[in-house]
């Protein structure tokens, strides 16, 4: 049985978060850390019976120092994981060199596994393997896309933005 091929009328234009769960998570773990942690230490020199200014500098000093820490523990972390992508591509990439046809039914079994029958997932591997061979093993056999693909830079300067957004609440209400 054929099924028809029905053109779109017009473009899907759906709007996804995925994209942005890495800054998103790098974010929301900043801002928790910044206010846990500046108000933690606040509150410990505070019970010392230390002055107020120095209650507010032990709070600018932990925003800064926090900022700094979770941006770079981010930037290395993330990092981490580019540079593991990069190298199962790499092991990819040669193996598609050596043994294609390996790859081809690693690829098919693949589809086999989601559902489609072996004819098909013959089909689609075969396409996929003519076209864009890495992008496929890529995407469906790692899990790697350029929705999921890790931006260090962008993780850290979220991560050190936001622990900076949470530790200001208690650093503004101890100038206060």
């Amino acid at each position: 049985m054929t099924t028809p091929r029905v053109e779109p009328s017009r473009p899907h234009h759906a709007v996804h978060y995925v994209n942005r769960v890495g800054w998103l998570r790098a974010a929301v773990l900043g801002a928790n850390d910044g206010i846990v942690s500046t108000a933690s230490l606040m509150t410990g020199i505070a019970a010392s019976g230390a002055t107020g200014e120095s209650i507010l500098l032990s709070g600018i000093a932990a925003l800064v120092a926090g900022a700094m820490s979770m941006a770079a523990g981010e930037y290395v972390s993330v990092s981490a994981q580019s540079d593991t992508e990069r190298a199962d591509i790499a092991k990819e990439k040669k193996a598609l060199a050596t043994q294609p046809h390996a790859e081809w039914e690693e690829l098919r079994d693949i589809y086999v596994e989601r559902g489609l029958d072996w004819d098909l997932a013959g089909q689609v591997a075969t396409q996929l393997m003519a076209t864009d061979p890495l992008g496929a093993h890529a995407r469906d056999e790692l899990g790697i896309s350029d929705l999921s693909t890790p931006r260090p830079v962008q993780a850290g300067l979220a991560s050190a933005a936001s622990f900076a957004c949470g530790a200001a609440p208690p650093v503004v209400a101890a100038a206060i």
